[in-house]
Order: C-alpha cells, then structure tokens, then sequence
C-alpha cells in the first residue's frame, strides 16, 4: 500500500472495515479488534492514526509488529490470519495491519488470568463482530451463525415448509422478530427455533441483526 492510497482510507474515517489505533493499546485490545474484523468482513487495522484521523505515526515499528503478532497468535482463538505494511507518510511510519475475512468462524479472545470476566457472564462468549465502527460482542446466536457460515461456501439449500412459510408472513407485516418471538410464533423449542434461524440465515434468506444486546431477525 502507497502514502496516497492509505491517505486516502484515514480521510475517510473508521467504518466498519478500519480501525484507528493510536498505538498499541494492550493485547486484549488489539486481540478484539482483530477478531471483530476476522469473523465479519475483514478489514484493516491501522496504528498510529488517532480517532480523528491525525496521523501521529509510531515510534518504534519493530516492538509494535512485534505486540500486534503475539495479539493475532496467542490471544485469538484460533488465531487470526494478518499481513503487516509500513507505510511511510511525510516521514512519519503508519502500521497498516491487514486482517482477511476468516474461514475459520467465530474467532475468540482469550483473555489473561487478570483480564478474565469473573465472575462468569453467561452472555460472554467472547467472540466479537464488527457493527459500523464498533467491534462488539457478538452474542451466542451470532456465534452460532458465525460457526455456520464461511465466506466462501455456496448457499446453503433448505426446505420450506409450514414454519418457514409462517416466519416469512410474519416478516413481511413486521418486518423483525427475535428468537423467543419466532418460538413462541410457532410454538417449538428455543433450541429448534434457533436451528431452523441459523439455516435460514446460512441460507441467505434472512438476516440478522443485534441491536442494544438483543438479536433479531429480517428477511434478507
């Protein structure tokens, strides 16, 4: 990647393919950034550059490079796959790390002993998606979804039958539903209902969304 190139990208800001780092900001951190473009659409991860875009450079190239692969290597799980750039802009060393979309869904950190949540938060997973400019956790339906569904693989086939056709009624007069909504719509068990979601979504005929903590589905 040229000076222009990678100019051009700061110009525009984070979304939800670029991450800011000033610098490296421990390995936790960083580890959840990589994961969250990993398990979502891949991207890149530049350090750095400030939030606000000012190009602030790094001091030492060889002990970040060195920070950010112990990052992606020893607390991803599995780890993450990166390529590393040095760009220089105006004398000054932008560290461009490339992170591909994986094909090896969901990504999750791992955490050290003084970083662990405790106690244990059944809505901690610890696998991260990338939502706009945010990484965020993802929650276990998007995990499930995750651990489905590969960049590459062809749409999965699925047949529709009388709790298929009663979702996509209901989507097209509500537009959304959750989990617990579609179980109790067709009056089966979570575990099922989530199955027959995740399908559905690997199938490319709905969508899924999380918003405040709380998934929900619409058609695609």
């Amino acid at each position: 990647m040229n000076a222009k190139r990678l100019r051009a990208i700061i110009e525009m800001g984070e979304t939800d393919t670029v991450e800011f780092k000033r610098k490296f900001s421990g390995f936790e951190k960083i580890a959840k950034e990589m994961i969250a473009l990993a398990n979502t659409r891949g991207g890149m991860i530049l350090v750095g550059v400030d939030d606000d875009g000012s190009i602030v450079g790094v001091d030492s190239e060889k002990s970040e490079i060195d920070l950010l692969s112990s990052s992606a290597e020893f607390y991803c799980d599995p780890p993450v796959d990166y390529d590393i750039d040095v760009v220089d802009i105006d004398d000054t060393d932008v560290i461009v790390v490339h992170i591909p979309e994986s094909r090896q869904k969901p990504h999750k950190i791992v955490y050290s002993p003084s970083e662990s949540p405790s106690p244990p938060d059944a809505r901690e997973t610890g696998v991260y998606i990338r939502q706009g400019e945010k990484s965020v956790m993802a929650s276990r339906e998007v995990a499930r979804v995750l651990a489905a569904s590969q960049p590459d693989a062809p749409p999965l086939r699925v047949e529709i039958g009388s709790i298929e056709r009663t979702l996509f009624n209901h989507l097209e007069q509500h537009e959304r539903i959750t989990l617990g909504e579609f179980r109790r719509l067709v009056n089966i068990s979570e575990r099922r209902a989530s199955r027959s979601l995740v399908r559905l979504v690997r199938a490319g005929l709905i969508r899924i969304f999380t918003n405040q903590g709380e998934d929900y589905y619409t058609l695609a």
